[in-house]
């Protein structure tokens, strides 16, 4: 079944170079049509800010394809479409008494689409989205049905394979039993106390993120997601200098927390705690520009000092800076390969004109410290710049050869980027 409609990503900010989109409704017809194609892209909830799901030729939609998930309490694992949101699968997963490690700032994405594209969440010590995946089912470029599990020679070249490698059709996710999560924002953190004490703020809860506008020396707000347990031991009178939120807070402190999960300590379910907004509301704040830049951690107090120093360049254009930790994968394509990082996350106005140069200027600034952009967001860094930051690209090149020999999947992001 096909349709021709105008599409657009999530944001609005791009219009996908076709309108045709193509929906199977059986593994055995997205089988037969991918064998038959020559460039397709497969398109989830796009939420991804540049083309790296564009098509000139056809889009595919898998949303009529069934969408069963299988709960394997033996091996505390669950098996679900790809193209399903992280919002439904968690609604699944609560009722069934079960988990996931980590969840992103919004439940609306997909968790194949967030796993290819190195989509995080937040915690010292939590993996990314994809570090959850044991095992991947999908169709390559042949046609072909193929699984790979974690144990298998290409696993971590294709969890987070950027849509080069294939369609995937199915992940199987490690689970845990369901666990309880409080939240706290505290306002206005001196960013001096980040000079000494960054991996220790971090360390503080099991997910901490920073928003900041850079406008002042002060973080603006730090959301604090405490594990029950930790939340009771918690000295939630003084937090290095900050001051504890006395009402429920947006990110962007001038907007209405009304989208924004629950804070102020009430304890609620990992699903509706570890997301900074609910499923049901626009997320974020709708019509915006996103582009994010992670780094090690190691440089993380070097970093923040020389993003600071934009701040005029940020005061119109800026609506919020988020930063947070992410733990090492050995995913070869992920921005966390073999790298504690931070990520420093910019949140703007839809005015693409003032933003490039202005990225332009901060990658140069961040030069020194590599940074590696996140894959679905906008970001001007030379191709050979980026490639160089991947040690593995060249054993992703084979793979992307062994699987799609006839650039099925190519586009031009990845022709620019990765080829």
């Amino acid at each position: 079944m096909d349709a021709n409609t105008d599409i657009k990503n999530w944001a609005g900010n791009i219009r996908f170079n076709s309108s045709t989109v193509h929906y199977p409704e059986t593994v055995d017809d997205l089988q037969a049509f991918v064998g038959e194609s020559t460039t397709l892209k497969i398109q989830g909830t796009r939420h991804s800010f540049n083309r790296i799901a564009d098509s000139k030729t056809a889009l595919l939609s898998l949303e009529k394809m069934p969408n069963p998930i299988v709960l394997d309490k033996a091996n505390q694992c669950v098996s679900v479409p790809g193209h399903m949101p992280y919002g439904e699968l968690a609604l699944f997963l609560q009722k069934s008494g079960y988990a996931l490690h980590n969840l992103a700032s919004l439940p609306h994405i997909s968790i194949a689409g967030a796993c290819a594209t190195g989509t995080h969440g937040s915690g010292i010590s939590n993996g990314s989205l994809a570090t959850a995946v044991q095992r991947l089912e999908f169709v390559n470029g042949r046609g072909e049905l193929i699984s790979q599990d974690k144990g298998d020679a290409e696993f971590y070249g294709c969890v987070t394979g950027l849509g080069a490698i294939g369609i995937i059709t199915r992940m199987h996710l490690k689970i845990m039993p369901s666990y309880e999560i409080s939240q706290l924002v505290y306002e206005d953190l001196p960013i001096s106390e980040l000079e000494h004490n960054f991996d220790a703020i971090m360390s503080s809860a099991y997910s901490v993120s920073f928003f900041t506008n850079w406008q002042s020396d002060v973080i603006n707000q730090v959301w604090l997601k405490l594990k029950q347990d930790d939340y009771a031991a918690f000295d939630t009178e003084e937090f290095y200098g900050a001051q504890q939120a006395t009402k429920d807070m947006h990110p962007i402190g001038s907007e209405s927390s009304e989208n924004c999960t629950l804070q102020m300590g009430v304890a609620g379910p990992w699903h509706e705690r570890l997301p900074h907004f609910k499923m049901d509301y626009t997320p974020s704040w709708g019509e915006e520009l996103q582009t994010e830049y992670i780094i090690p951690r190691e440089h993380a107090w070097t970093a923040i000092q020389t993003v600071a120093t934009f701040r005029e360049e940020l005061a119109e254009l800026l609506l919020i800076t988020e930063i947070r930790c992410i733990a090492a994968d050995e995913f070869w394509l992920s921005p966390f390969y073999q790298q504690e990082s931070i990520a420093i996350h910019f949140t703007c106005k839809q005015d693409w004109p003032v933003l490039e140069p202005l990225l332009l200027k901060i990658e140069d600034a961040l030069a020194p410290f590599s940074p590696r952009p996140h894959w679905g967001k906008l970001f001007v860094m030379e191709p050979d710049s980026l490639k160089s930051r991947y040690p593995r690209l060249t054993d992703f090149q084979k793979l992307m050869k062994k699987h799609d020999p006839d650039g099925k999947f190519h586009n031009d992001f990845l022709l620019k980027y990765i080829h």
